[in-house]
């Protein structure tokens, strides 16, 4: 049995590494247990009760925000909710606790994610002020290929098969593998990428990954983030726009031209095509850049 709060994190932070969780959402959730323990003083997980979590539920509310001014939103503070029902049922599974004080609990859900894919028009644009070979690499990677940010933060160059134009994901959500086809030319410009930008560069110390930074190590998301958001402001759009906005645009755009349900969800790695569903609402034009 789990005796101590420090050992219940630990081997849930081993639990949930298992569960095929981005490494954003791996590292977000310990730290929202964390601090749902802390500010209910709680020394015993098996005393959790519904009074501990509306209190804290209550608090989110009021907490400021400790990155911007103001309080923080509905959807981080359901983080925070998320986590805690993650924990508490694992504790639930192995027997640490026999009832769930949060399977009966109801609360008020986030506003629904009203992200908007880019148009035709704006992924061109896009294309168009990339100035290197890094950036054209990391449009395809997120747009022409549909990666998630961790899968490219995984992503090796053993994993591209240029001559053949697929790219394997190895382990994406939920632990599941693709195989992601490519068209000629995104094959083409990911070669050129590796061939001329990463085989060149004098610092390399993961020889592995497919992305370099900087300093020669894995490029990692925020690396990722920052690249896009210098692509972004040379174009104008004044859209909100993302890495994972680019993948939307892409399942988008892909049902736009009479692709397959069934064909964008396995393309996007879905496990069910009520996740792939929601870019169904599509209009008409022509992938003609890829």
């Amino acid at each position: 049995m789990i005796t101590t709060i420090e050992k219940a994190i630990d081997d849930f932070s081993i639990y949930i590494s298992q569960l095929g969780y981005s490494s954003t959402t791996y590292k977000m959730i310990p730290r929202c247990i964390k601090e749902f323990l802390q500010h209910q003083h709680i020394t015993n997980i098996t005393s959790i009760t519904q009074v501990h979590i509306q209190a804290f539920y209550e608090y989110l509310h009021t907490r400021p925000n400790k990155h911007k001014a103001g309080a923080l939103s509905e959807s981080y503070i359901h983080h925070h909710l998320f986590a805690i029902k993650v924990f508490l049922n694992y504790l639930e599974e192995t027997g640490e606790i026999t009832d769930n004080p949060m399977s009966v609990m109801k609360f008020k859900k986030p506003p629904a994610n009203t992200r908007k894919p880019l148009l035709q028009k704006e992924i061109q644009q896009l294309f168009e002020s990339a100035i290197n070979t890094k950036e054209t690499t990391l449009l395809h990677l997120f747009y022409s290929c549909g990666l998630r940010r961790n899968e490219a933060e995984r992503l090796n160059t053993s994993d591209i098969h240029f001559k053949q134009n697929i790219l394997y994901v190895r382990e994406g959500k939920g632990a599941k593998r693709r195989a992601i086809p490519m068209t000629a030319r995104v094959s083409k410009e990911l070669e050129f990428y590796f061939l001329n930008e990463k085989t060149n560069q004098e610092n390399v110390k993961d020889t592995a990954a497919f992305m370099l930074n900087k300093t020669g190590n894995r490029m990692r998301g925020d690396s990722y983030n920052h690249i896009l958001k210098s692509i972004i402001e040379r174009t104008g759009i004044s859209k909100q726009t993302s890495l994972h906005h680019l993948r939307h645009s892409i399942a988008t755009h892909l049902l736009e031209n009479k692709l397959s349900i069934e064909y964008v969800r396995d393309f996007l790695g879905h496990s069910h095509l009520e996740t792939t569903q929601i870019y169904a609402k599509v209009s008409q034009y022509q992938l003609n850049f890829l």
